[in-house]
């Protein structure tokens, strides 16, 4: 328990003092919830003393006993408000922070990384582990670190009437404590199972809804309900286990301060019926055996949820120990953006994909990559933009090595165009902006009448406030592309790479979308994928790549009279475009 707090606290960061102050208020509040106690106390003294003087209970004594419930009630109140405000906001602010600095690393991540772990897991990570941190972190160390110290105060308290009783009481206490630690231990073979069927079961129900489409045009339907039902159902098992794994643990628990209280009556009965004790003394003994132990009770029933926190930091911290890209890189502004491979090798997994290549590629200059479809063109441009680090040789861009770079550095030199385009769930304006977001209006209008987006924008419900679909499922591929090409025209980075960014738009998008693509590249370093002819041909050096080698290199006008990849590529689009009905 106490491992788990200190662990909980330097999880919190800079939440920590606001995580303290929570415990201090709550053990604040744990003494106003003893002063009834006294309050009983008082009042029973001044009844039997009445009583024995054959007085009148008097205004004063009332007065007294009500001062002193008034300090209770006020004391939990104020307390236990700051208490729960402190605990509440420290956990939303810590998770928050939390989350943050996890989207952070995942932009400074290897690709590998998303390769080798399904998106549900890291899903699960960001979303439900911290949720259960968020939720129930606080509560269920407050509620543990509580009880106890309620248990302590009202045990210190006894012992000062008598020590036998007192004894009793901190001797369950002590038991109480062994049986948590047993059940810590059990804990820590049972919760990540938990965890992991929990991870798998948030990555099942993603593959179903992102595969949504596929599923029902080959009515594979049944067949993968089955794989979500199975995560269901192992996820049903593994919480049940974790009950049935504590519930033994649990009861023993209880049993043990249920136990300890009837000891500590009896005990207090014993005593008066010898004399030992006053008729006060046993009745406020009495009163607090069956008050003692009820928050230490409560807190058993959380205690074995102690180790899912754990488990939770685990996972976090298995995340947040990956190693970053760019640990060494340092703010590097280049003169010049020269990009230059020097015997660069490259392999997915066991799977060789640049095989010892070298290539330049000027400042201003466009360079055109084709070649058969897995010969390395897309690796290329993933090594430029360092989402991979090369097994062999180097990538430099301006002189420097891109490994000397931290992340962000090299990728303001970059706008990059996929074939894929994704948008956000957002606004188109919003969508835009992300290429640079202290953008104005007036820029991203400019922008996008750059690329030609302005116009079917304007004629939106909403213009530019138009909410789109994630992905950008609403709209059209042309226009997801020009919005995409706004968005890096409006970044204006030095070096553009576009991969196949037209590849799959049809001939009344491609005009505009070559026009886009024109106003992007204007006076740009430009590295292009593509397999129409027309964004080749005019581009400054064009690489053949085929196998993981460049097989040829040259201009349009050169490569096109050579016997080669090219000279069938070239051939194939011709032929490809000169088909009639």
């Amino acid at each position: 328990m106490v491992k788990t707090l200190k662990r909980l606290l330097e999880f919190s960061g800079k939440n920590r003092n606001a995580m303290i102050q929570s415990f201090v208020y709550s053990t604040m509040l744990t003494i106003c919830e003893v002063i009834p106690i006294f309050a009983i106390v008082y009042s029973l003294n001044s009844i039997i003393l009445a009583k024995e003087n054959g007085n009148q209970i008097t205004i004063k004594i009332v007065i007294g006993a009500f001062l002193i419930m008034l300090i209770h009630v006020v004391g939990k109140i104020i307390f236990g408000s700051i208490a729960n405000s402190k605990n509440s906001i420290a956990c939303f602010n810590m998770c928050a922070d939390k989350r943050i600095e996890i989207g952070d690393r995942l932009k400074r991540m290897p690709m590998g990384f998303f390769s080798s772990n399904r998106l549900g897991e890291i899903a699960s990570a960001v979303t439900t582990t911290i949720s259960d941190i968020e939720f129930q972190a606080g509560y269920i160390l407050k509620s543990i670190f509580v009880g106890f110290i309620h248990a302590i105060v009202i045990s210190i308290v006894i012992t000062f009437f008598n020590w036998r009783i007192g004894l009793i009481s901190i001797c369950a206490i002590v038991a109480g404590l062994f049986v948590n630690s047993i059940l810590q231990k059990k804990s820590i073979a049972v919760s990540p199972k938990r965890q992991q069927a929990q991870s798998g079961l948030v990555a099942a129900v993603l593959e179903y809804i992102q595969g949504i489409a596929v599923i029902k045009a080959f009515g594979l339907g049944e067949k993968s309900d089955r794989a979500v039902d199975d995560a269901i159902e192992e996820s049903r098992k593994r919480n049940i286990g974790l009950e049935k794994a504590f519930i033994k643990l649990i009861a023993l628990y209880l049993y043990i301060f249920k136990v300890a209280g009837c000891a500590m009556l009896m005990t207090a009965c014993y005593l008066f019926v010898g004399g030992e004790f006053s008729l006060l003394n046993t009745l406020m003994i009495i009163i607090s055996s069956f008050i003692i132990f009820g928050q230490i009770e409560a807190a058993g029933t959380n205690s074995s949820l102690l180790r899912m926190l754990d488990s939770s930091m685990d996972k976090l911290e298995a995340v947040e120990q990956i190693p970053l890209m760019d640990e060494n890189g340092v703010d590097i502004k280049p003169e010049n953006y020269d990009i230059e491979f020097k015997n660069v090798s490259f392999s997915y997994d066991s799977r060789k994909i640049l095989d010892n290549i070298s290539l330049t590629i000027p400042q201003d200059t466009t360079a055109a990559i084709v070649g058969p479809s897995g010969g390395g063109k897309s690796t290329i441009c993933n090594l430029i933009a360092r989402f991979w680090d090369v097994n062999e040789g180097e990538v430099r861009l301006g002189g420097y090595n891109v490994k000397d770079y931290t992340c962000e550095s090299l990728l303001k030199n970059i706008s990059m165009v996929f074939q894929n385009v994704y948008l956000f769930q957002d606004t188109i304006l919003n969508n835009i902006k992300f290429g640079r977001p202290e953008a104005t209006m007036e820029e991203v209008v400019e922008a996008a009448q750059k690329a030609c987006c302005h116009e079917f924008i304007s004629n939106l419900p909403d213009g530019y406030e138009t909410m789109i679909g994630e992905g950008g499922c609403s709209l059209s591929g042309g226009e997801k592309q020009r919005i995409s090409i706004a968005r890096a025209i409006l970044k204006d980075a030095p070096i553009i790479i576009l991969d196949e960014a037209t590849s799959s738009v049809d001939p009344e998008n491609e005009k505009q979308l070559q026009l886009a693509i024109e106003e992007l590249t204007k006076h740009k370093t430009v590295i292009m994928i593509a397999h129409r002819l027309s964004t080749v041909r005019n581009a400054d050096n064009i690489f053949v790549l085929s196998g993981g080698h460049i097989v040829q290199q040259g201009k349009h006008e050169e490569l096109v009279n050579e016997e080669g990849i090219y000279f069938e590529f070239i051939r194939a689009r011709r032929k490809a475009t000169g088909w009639s009905l």
